[in-house]
């Protein structure tokens, strides 16, 4: 006689979370430099900027950042009235972490007694003794200092693959500071401005390096140095798989300089009068390919005035739907829209063109 089946559940319990849902009144500890404290949460009172310090001071003293970064500050000050390095960069630190963009935004922490306890400080600094202690540090000292301690933050995701994007940001500046130079400035034109050159990492968006340099700087053939100074540091065996850049960097130093390290690159391009006529001349030939995203593409070789060879280009495109009245079309690929009260009409495609050199410099 055979003995009953028992019906089987329709969603059987999985493992348990592992999420721990604690109550609203129970509170969190976390390790500081001023011992392990304990975390309650007020619904009801006001957010303040540095309500989250504990936790990012715990992970500071986990992750053994915080200690090495005060211990290798080439600072040195003798006299036996001097701050403490550690209440020096501590009150930095604090500074930044509560968004302050000037010195005299330093006054606001000088009455905080909690948080500068969770960094091990004996006290906060003012804001001249900030200035003061930050001038006796040597710049080119500084300098390895810091990129030295950045460099550790993000070496260990080097060993995967990744794209390095380069990008350049214009920072008008008012009041009289260092660098500031009037140049190229789109949206405040003849205000004086700082150029800042970063390199990332594409996804990411991890900055790995930032350069500041005068407001008249900001082409592109300023960052290069910066941009191979950064790949020598990190080493040959770190390298990224791609270098994208914007049409500033489709120049033949910059093309020429990744193809001799062979580095791939993927570059934009200026549309010049060469460049337009090949995007003429490809409309209307065949062998356009689906790139994703309602783009399409097609693979050509281009020599410009100046070029030392022939390089491979991406040609994309797009078609526009747009209300429109009319279009005129002076040549194949290009329109012009003159007046907006019609039905949307499926206007010529849209075109840009992008330099590729893929990482063997005998191809193009």
């Amino acid at each position: 006689m055979s003995k009953p089946v028992e019906a089987l559940p329709a969603h059987p319990a999985g493992e348990q979370s592992s999420v721990e849902y604690l109550p609203e009144a129970v509170g969190l500890c976390a390790d500081t430099f001023g011992g392990r404290v304990h975390v309650e949460w007020d619904p009801s009172a006001a957010a303040t900027p540095l309500g989250q310090l504990p936790f990012f001071v715990e992970f500071l003293k986990l992750g053994g950042l915080f200690d090495p970064w005060v211990a290798d500050c080439p600072l040195t000050l003798r006299s036996p009235n001097a701050p403490c390095k550690r209440d020096i960069l501590g009150t930095v630190l604090l500074a930044v972490l509560a968004g302050h963009q000037r010195y005299a935004h330093i006054t606001s922490l000088r009455g905080d007694a909690v948080n500068a306890a969770l960094l091990g400080m004996s006290r906060v600094m003012s804001e001249d003794s900030v200035r003061r202690a930050l001038a006796k540090i040597d710049e080119a000292a500084g300098v390895d200092w810091l990129q030295r301690h950045l460099d550790y933050t993000f070496r260990p995701l080097l060993g995967e693959p990744w794209i390095l994007d380069v990008d350049t940001t214009v920072k008008p500046l008012y009041g009289r500071q260092e660098g500031a130079v009037v140049g190229y400035n789109p949206h405040k034109p003849g205000r004086p401005s700082h150029t800042y050159h970063s390199y990332a990492i594409a996804e990411l968006r991890l900055i790995l390096e930032v350069e500041v340099q005068a407001g008249n700087q900001h082409a592109s053939k300023h960052s290069a140095p910066g941009l191979w100074a950064l790949l020598a540091r990190i080493g040959r065996e770190a390298w990224p798989q791609l270098l994208r850049g914007d049409c500033d960097w489709g120049t033949e130093a910059n093309m020429s300089r990744a193809e001799r390290e062979g580095l791939a690159y993927l570059f934009k391009l200026r549309l010049t009068r060469n460049a337009k006529r090949l995007i003429e001349r490809a409309m209307t030939e065949p062998g356009w390919v689906t790139a994703g995203q309602g783009w399409q593409g097609k693979e050509a070789s281009l020599r410009l005035v100046g070029w030392s060879r022939h390089r491979r280009v991406i040609l994309l495109r797009r078609p526009i739907e747009r209300t429109v009245a009319s279009t005129a079309t002076a040549r194949a690929g290009s329109s012009t829209c003159i007046a907006a009260r019609s039905p949307p009409i499926r206007r010529p495609k849209s075109s840009s063109t992008r330099c590729w050199s893929p990482r063997s410099p005998t191809r193009c």
